[in-house]
């Protein structure tokens, strides 16, 4: 088991690459506080890990609020008595541009997809340095990468993930502490298949992967437990890209209207 004894947090748990990657880390024996913002669903999670044989608690958390996010560590060193990795997962996304992205939606996806990051690490760092080092894993996205059209917000949101990432690398090395990011391209998430219920819409999306399909959660999941676990004990400040080929085959830019990514 790649995660044997280990403890981790998982935002947006209750679906999803959250939900993915609370099963997957539970599968490879960590015990698991999953958190969410809809808090029945972070309890299906966590039901289900325990149905299978695993360790889960679940908690309703609003990560873009300093002191719930408090509340969601505190919750879990209550629980299991340390944390060792916590996967900044949670996210959302609202499309528009400079013009027609309303300041409320901005404010909206920056604190979910940025102001969650850093808390989540803020409230962290302390009992992952108590244990002698751990994983801070967030989710970036290609998105971060280049700039969408009309989703200016999510691709800021999504860069700043990722330099958010490589900085924080950097100011706790020393402590044993990694931070990585995943940048998923489209997988098939609730948000990602609405998205693509138009077949015009879906058949763009299939085409700009090289291998001609969407990603699943469990692929982000599998990355997200080799980055928590030993067998990544030299990768820090780095964003894995795991997106089928798509930014190989035909940068994001080039295609118009953004992609539904994630």
């Amino acid at each position: 088991m790649l995660l044997k004894n280990k403890i981790a947090i998982v935002t947006g748990g209750g679906s999803g690459i959250g939900e993915a990657s609370a099963i997957r880390f539970a599968e490879e024996g960590a015990a698991v506080l999953v958190a969410d913002i809809r808090g029945h669903k972070a309890e299906q999670t966590a039901a289900e890990i325990t149905a299978r044989g695993g360790v889960a608690k679940a908690v309703e958390v609003n990560v873009a609020e300093d002191a719930s996010a408090a509340a969601m560590v505190d919750a879990c060193i209550s629980e299991f008595d340390g944390l060792d990795v916590i996967y900044n997962n949670a996210g959302t996304i609202r499309l528009g541009n400079a013009e027609t992205l309303s300041v409320e939606d901005w404010d909206l996806v920056m604190g979910v997809n940025v102001r969650s990051v850093f808390l989540g690490a803020k409230y962290a760092v302390r009992h992952l340095r108590a244990r002698g080092g751990g994983a801070i894993i967030n989710t970036a996205s290609i998105s971060g990468l280049h700039g969408d059209g009309n989703g200016i917000v999510y691709a800021a949101s999504k860069a700043a993930v990722i330099n958010l990432t490589r900085a924080m690398s950097t100011d706790y090395a020393a402590a044993g502490i990694r931070v990585n990011a995943i940048c998923p391209g489209s997988i098939e998430t609730p948000p990602v298949v609405r998205m693509n219920q138009d077949p015009k819409v879906l058949q763009r999306n299939l085409n700009a992967h090289a291998m001609g399909r969407l990603g699943q959660p469990e692929e982000i999941a599998n990355a997200a437990v080799w980055l928590a676990s030993d067998q990544s004990s030299f990768v820090s400040g780095e964003a894995i890209v795991v997106d089928g080929g798509l930014r190989a085959r035909s940068p994001l830019g080039d295609l118009g209207n953004p992609l539904p990514v994630r």
